[in-house]
């Protein structure tokens, strides 16, 4: 039977100061609760509640614990919170350890639970969130109030930063920082965010996929302008019809086989694991491996190549009027060191009547699996499971990273989850009834405690 606890609507206020202090451990799980009930959803257009609530609930859990944050709008409600923690080596370059507060809508008739409702089900919370990413926004809270409380420091100056606006690329929260307030990451040259650090299970072995790479992206509208006119006459220039031809090749263009180091090297590590071979050459043998990592195949899956996705139509106004223009959105992900070769496949597939504007363009990253970082990062998930094996892999989405990269700044994925078989997380990304184990939560703040101190 399913167990319910917690008060479904009403955020509680961090935990008051006194002898007695709860740990990361203890807590963890009231912060993830209470920031899944503020809702955050980004519409992408600013129709949203913006991300001020949350960002207030930040602040007041900061303070609580003597901390001086400070918190800054990029436009009305669109709020974000940095504060700084000073580390024991003030000479090293500082690292950035950042989550974002928004979330994508979650439509509240498709899900079993209230999305905005923090529940706990059968050691679960549940909630829009609850991967992407309040889980990892709590264990930094988590982690950054025990360490305040107890008078510890960082290895190294540390930048806390929750944004906004993440979920629509970031020109609220992360982007809006660098461009207006690059101060506040002077001396950062690493970063840690979203996406990376969770467990699967790879031939009866648990494996962590550290993230240490991330496709581009490039939202093209396509455009056909056309001849006007009415719909029982011949018409060549029909921009409908352009249009549409343009859209099928693109969307059925088969999109070469193309390895970069990052994946290269996951499918490596995960033919050691398995004991299947790897040919880099070969598609069939790229994929078994790639359908070994279970339901983190939706992830890898589309890293292996450059993809392009139709996803928007708009044409015409009356059943027998041929409209003058007709437009498509394209959602294009291209792998690192390959999108002008990507670029220049779509405008041939566009054809000569059709063309090309970018809606929104970012770039795609990819950092070494390698170096003290990576090495901190191993290491502290190895103390909680020494046997893991820990692997590097490529997002087919994108992070707040791309943003941090304008100022110079290397970035990570690693929210470190250890979690069940039977769960399939990456289905949780934007998807219905996400949730996430409370005792994912706690293996995640003793990771990333252990972390801090040693990086």
């Amino acid at each position: 039977m399913a167990t319910t606890t917690g008060d479904p609507r009403t955020p509680t206020a961090p935990a008051p100061a006194g002898a007695d202090h709860p740990t990361a451990q203890d807590e963890v799980a009231r912060i993830c609760q209470d920031l899944l009930r503020i809702d955050t959803s980004n519409y992408g257009d600013g129709s949203g509640p913006g991300e001020r609530a949350a960002a207030e609930y930040v602040m007041a859990s900061l303070t609580e614990v003597g901390l001086d944050p400070e918190i800054f709008e990029s436009a009305p409600g669109r709020a974000s919170v940095v504060v700084r923690l000073p580390g024991v080596d003030a000479t090293r370059e500082a690292l950035v350890l950042h989550g974002h507060t928004d979330v994508v809508p979650a439509a509240a008739d498709d899900w079993s639970v209230d999305p905005f409702g923090g529940e706990e089900i059968d050691g679960l919370l549940w909630g829009r969130g609850a991967v992407d990413m309040k889980d990892m926004d709590a264990m930094i809270l988590a982690v950054v109030r025990q360490m305040t409380r107890e008078g510890r420091r960082p290895a190294r100056d540390v930048v806390v930063a929750f944004f906004a606006d993440e979920e629509a690329g970031g020109r609220y929260g992360a982007r809006y920082a660098v461009d207006h307030r690059p101060d506040l990451f002077e001396g950062a040259t690493e970063a840690i965010s979203e996406v990376g650090g969770f467990s699967v299970e790879v031939g009866g072995h648990r494996a962590y996929l550290l993230q240490t790479a991330e496709k581009g992206i490039g939202w093209l509208r396509l455009v056909a302008d056309g001849r006007a006119g009415h719909g029982s006459q011949v018409n060549h220039e029909n921009a409908v019809t352009h249009l549409a031809a343009a859209v099928a090749r693109i969307g059925a263009h088969p999109w070469p086989l193309q390895l970069t180091p990052t994946v290269h090297a996951l499918l490596t590590g995960v033919a050691d694991l398995t004991g299947l071979p790897f040919d880099p050459e070969d598609e069939q043998s790229v994929d078994r491996l790639v359908h070994a990592l279970g339901p983190a195949a939706r992830f890898v899956g589309a890293t292996t190549r450059n993809t392009a996705n139709p996803t928007q139509l708009s044409a015409g106004y009356k059943a027998n009027v041929i409209p003058g223009s007709a437009e498509a959105v394209i959602d294009t992900r291209f792998l690192p060191g390959f999108e002008d070769e990507a670029r220049a496949v779509l405008e041939r597939l566009a054809g000569e009547h059709v063309r090309i504007e970018d809606v929104h363009r970012d770039v795609a990253l990819e950092a070494p699996f390698s170096g003290g970082l990576v090495d901190a990062m191993v290491a502290a998930l190895r103390v909680e499971d020494p046997a893991a094996s820990v692997l590097p892999y490529t997002l087919s989405g994108g992070t707040d990273n791309k943003s941090l990269a304008r100022l110079g700044i290397r970035g990570y994925g690693f929210a470190p989850l250890q979690l069940p078989t039977s769960l399939d997380f990456s289905a949780m990304f934007h998807g219905v009834d996400e949730r996430v184990p409370v005792e994912s939560l706690r293996f995640g703040v003793r990771v990333l405690d252990r972390l801090l101190a040693t990086c």
